[in-house]
């Protein structure tokens, strides 16, 4: 029996084509617990999917009440400043593929195709985007939430001898009020109007933070210390969202040093924008033997639209 070659083509892209129904769905239901970007910053995908740039505006108030009576005919009038800014949207694709051989196997022996090669395009999407997020892309010309140019950046005082400044020679003390001193600096900046509830810490300054104890006879750690007597959460009596990331924050900070984060996360203060969410296109032959899954992404970098409600520490 003679198998024609374009005959195998048709069959074989035909067979890609049912299995990529099945296989892509449970793909985009996996989830990923060291990315981050999701859970720490708020994603807009409401612009079209091919728009070029997004335009949004940095805002601040500026006003204060004052006593007034009855016959007073005029009020004193809160006034909003506002800085017109614009981010460019650009493409980004990973896909994977299959031989001519690979898919007449697995048709040949009715075997499904495996979700393996999928995955691993998808992760590596994700672990683009969540770079993209927290340290921007210099070739692009974005910045992320850990290195933009707006939010305010101060060193970490120095510890009781006067020589360093990094958490890991400070008593637990001092790093509460270093903690605080963010958190506080936020507050009163904005005149009350901002409250950072989310921090974020180097991986290894966490990880010092979460074992190290109070004293030789307290079992609780300073991470633990830092949790319960914050200032944001004496204030509110919600927790303060603490976490620790791998690498974006090891050499954030001035003369390449350690940076801490301090923020409100919310869309009105930042927001990442991504007009076009990872997906898959439809498989095209790309060879004679070559069938490949092409899958696409766009994206800007993360706006700051509230500035003062950023708040970075470095030397920490």
């Amino acid at each position: 029996m003679t198998i024609h070659i374009k005959d195998a083509q048709g069959a074989a892209m035909s067979f890609l084509t049912r299995q990529t129904s099945i296989i892509e769905p449970a793909v985009y239901a996996m989830s990923y617990q060291d990315i981050q970007y999701p859970t720490l910053i708020p994603v807009d995908t409401s612009a079209p999917e091919w728009i070029q740039s997004v335009t949004y505006f940095s805002m601040d108030s500026v006003g204060q009440a004052a006593w007034t009576t009855g016959l007073s005919d005029d009020a004193p009038k809160v006034e909003m400043t506002r800085e017109k800014l614009e981010t460019s949207v650009s493409m980004a694709a990973i896909g994977y593929g299959y031989t001519l051989e690979e898919l007449g196997t697995a048709q040949q022996l009715g075997m499904n195709l495996t979700s393996d090669k999928a995955a691993a395009a998808r992760r590596v999407a994700e672990e683009k985007i969540d770079q993209v997020a927290f340290a921007g892309d210099g070739g692009k010309g974005f910045t992320g939430l850990v290195n933009a140019a707006t939010p305010t950046a101060t060193t970490a005082p120095a510890d009781g001898t006067g020589s360093a400044t990094t958490f890991a020679s400070k008593t637990p003390d001092q790093v509460l009020r270093d903690v605080n001193g963010q958190l506080s600096g936020i507050f009163t900046g904005t005149l009350g109007a901002e409250m950072a509830d989310t921090l974020l810490l180097p991986y290894s300054v966490l990880l010092d933070l979460s074992t190290r104890r109070l004293d030789a006879t307290n079992q609780t750690t300073i991470l633990e210390w830092i949790e319960k007597n914050n200032i944001y959460t004496r204030t509110t009596g919600q927790p303060l969202t603490v976490r620790g990331m791998f690498g974006y924050l090891d050499t954030a900070g001035a003369s390449s040093s350690k940076r801490m984060v301090a923020y409100r996360r919310a869309p009105e203060v930042l927001k990442l924008h991504m007009p076009m969410p990872f997906q898959f296109l439809a498989p095209w032959q790309t060879g004679p033997f070559k069938f490949d899954v092409p899958g696409i992404f766009r994206l800007g970098g993360v706006d700051i639209r509230r500035p003062k409600a950023v708040r970075y520490l470095d030397g920490i």
